[in-house]
């Protein structure tokens, strides 16, 4: 086991989406300009800092942040780090959907023609264990990816289960480190933003 690997989690940039509030899994919509300046900030941010390696969603926001942060050539794509599959929620607020689902939550409710939070969760055990293979103890590795991927990755880390997700709010351009205290998983900083 690499106790002592750091997992960085960087969370895209804004999109028009993730500023109107719909949720956004299988539709791949670019940054916003306002998401490409956030994703400046961030390599400034992680300018000189060294990852062992660079996993990255497919979707273009998540690569796109990606590259402008300075990490492109080095990252490699992981299907495992796309958005949670809304199913028939694609592209509608919580609000809406709550309209016709009342008290409707994507932490308690089935997603149909989605996925439930345990497959999402399933996803984030395997993106922790082919992080920790690559990375000797000590090293680090940056995974930029979605906010509820990334917030499930988070619960799975510490050991809870995938729907304690919803304990973690994350924010567009940020970014967090999973790391270690002594041999117990811990959230070592949470939601660095650059605002």
């Amino acid at each position: 086991m690499s106790e002592g690997t750091e997992l960085w989690l960087i969370r895209h940039g804004e999109t028009e989406w993730s500023l109107s509030g719909q949720h956004t899994s299988r539709t791949d919509i670019p940054l916003t300009d306002h998401g490409r300046r956030r994703a400046e900030e961030l390599r400034d941010y992680l300018k000189g800092t060294t990852f062992n390696a660079v996993f990255v969603s497919p979707m273009q926001r998540a690569r796109e942040t990606c590259a402008i942060a300075g990490f492109g050539d080095q990252a490699v794509i992981d299907d495992d780090l796309k958005e949670w599959d809304y199913g028939l929620y694609e592209g509608k607020t919580t609000a809406q959907i709550r309209a016709e689902v009342p008290g409707w939550s994507v932490w308690k409710d089935p997603i149909i023609d989605g996925e439930s939070a345990e497959q999402v969760g399933a996803r984030a055990d395997h993106v922790i264990a082919r992080a920790l293979a690559t990375s000797p103890a000590g090293g680090k590795v940056a995974l930029f990816a979605h906010a509820h991927i990334l917030r499930i990755l988070a619960a799975r880390w510490v050991g809870l289960g995938a729907r304690q997700g919803s304990l973690f709010v994350l924010g567009t351009g940020s970014v967090s480190v999973l790391g270690w205290e002594r041999e117990t998983r811990v959230i070592a900083s949470w939601n660095r933003g650059f605002e």
